[in-house]
């Protein structure tokens, strides 16, 4: 089968659940379905893990982009006041100096 092919998840499953179910070996199983084995040991990493350590992958990911999002926030308030305190800092010696 050719680049750009897209196999319905179920056919993806079905291929893993050969390798790691039935036990055949990767290359006898990408051979008889005419796919490359690193296309299917990519869907065996994906596709072998239960359903709720995949669900919390996506939840750790989903943290991770939330808390990232929310550092950046951080720092730019962070950078803002250092701005305000030197301004401050500078208008405080000014008027005291008068």
């Amino acid at each position: 089968m050719g680049k750009g092919i897209r196999y319905s998840g179920e056919f993806k499953q079905e291929a893993v659940n050969q390798v790691v179910v039935h036990g055949y070996s990767v290359g006898e199983v990408a051979d008889r379905l005419g796919i490359s084995s690193k296309t299917l040991y990519g869907w065996v990493k994906k596709l072998s893990k239960p359903t709720v350590k995949q669900q919390e992958e996506v939840d750790l990911k989903a943290e991770i982009a939330r808390l990232k999002h929310e550092l950046k926030r951080t720092e730019q308030e962070r950078d803002i006041l250092k701005e305000a305190a030197v301004f401050f800092a500078g208008e405080s010696k000014n008027t005291t100096r008068s």
